[in-house]
């Protein structure tokens, strides 16, 4: 059953993405509503995929690369439908973040979906929330890249004084750098709880708080990088194009992390190493 919910929300996420494209395209109020009335409906069926597979295996589904992608897919849209709340002006914003999931449902709809007993070391309470908190993190990291990239597009317009097309299209520089923000602020907290409860895990599973695991590391990596930001914001008074690159330099550090990492340097995290 979860499957079923899985593919019914991986087909209605890229007819929202459709949706969302025609939206940036004409501007149409109806078509702002329509793509985002089929996202929540997608999300919908979504959350439904997430609660079946957890009743099935009897444990939180987020064990192997199958599960979490498609989580971090449903945290990356749970953010935008947050962050959609406080800005109704840039829900154009939902033509950069709906593909990300869409297409990160895709690729999790290619790893295998087998249920499996879980190894003693995920045997934990405080697996879930690790990993649950850190993939909801990382929605909000994605979402202050796209807000980067649109407030990088949007400046570029204004400075050539091309102010059709894309100028008419996005939010103001105002209201994107809001964005990046607001994200900010609630994945970098999100990031460290996430970081700290694998900490508490690894200290029960190991014995040890931290090891340098290659995952562990890069998790480090991607702190500062936010940190850094972060701190420049609040206490220099950072604001748009620095802010935006750091974000989108934290982005391919994200990148790196969950990809690269996971799937192919050995370690504690390794997803393969987990069910292979």
């Amino acid at each position: 059953m979860n499957l079923l919910f899985f593919k019914l929300a991986l087909i209605v996420y890229a007819i929202a993405t459709v949706g969302f494209f025609v939206y940036l395209y004409t501007l149409k109020p109806e078509a702002s509503k329509g793509a985002f009335y089929t996202l929540l409906l997608g999300f919908f069926f979504h959350t439904l995929s997430i609660a079946t597979r957890w009743w099935e295996a009897g444990h939180p589904p987020l064990t192997n690369l199958f599960e979490a992608t498609s989580f971090l897919s449903w945290g990356l849209v749970l953010s935008y439908i947050l962050i959609d709340r406080k800005f109704r002006q840039a829900r154009v914003l939902g033509a950069f973040v709906t593909p990300v999931a869409t297409l990160l449902m895709l690729y999790s709809s290619f790893c295998p979906k087998e249920i499996l007993p879980l190894p003693p070391v995920l045997r934990s309470l405080w697996l879930p929330i690790h990993a649950a908190i850190s993939l909801i993190s990382y929605g909000f990291f994605i979402l202050a890249a796209a807000s980067g990239v649109m407030y990088l597009i949007q400046e570029r317009q204004i400075k050539r004084k091309r102010l059709g097309g894309w100028f008419k299209r996005l939010p103001s520089l105002e209201v994107l750098d809001r964005i990046n923000e607001l994200s900010l602020k609630i994945g970098f907290p999100l990031l460290t709880v996430g970081i700290i409860t694998g900490a508490v895990w690894a200290e029960k599973a190991w014995g040890s708080y931290w090891s340098w695991d290659p995952k562990e590391t890069w998790s480090l990596i991607m702190w500062f990088i936010y940190a850094a930001l972060l701190h420049e914001r609040l206490a220099v008074g950072w604001r748009g194009r620095k802010a935006a690159w750091l974000s989108i330099a934290g982005f391919v550090a994200w990148i790196i992390s969950f990809f690269v990492v996971n799937l192919y340097i050995p370690g504690a995290h390794t997803y393969v190493e987990w069910h292979g």
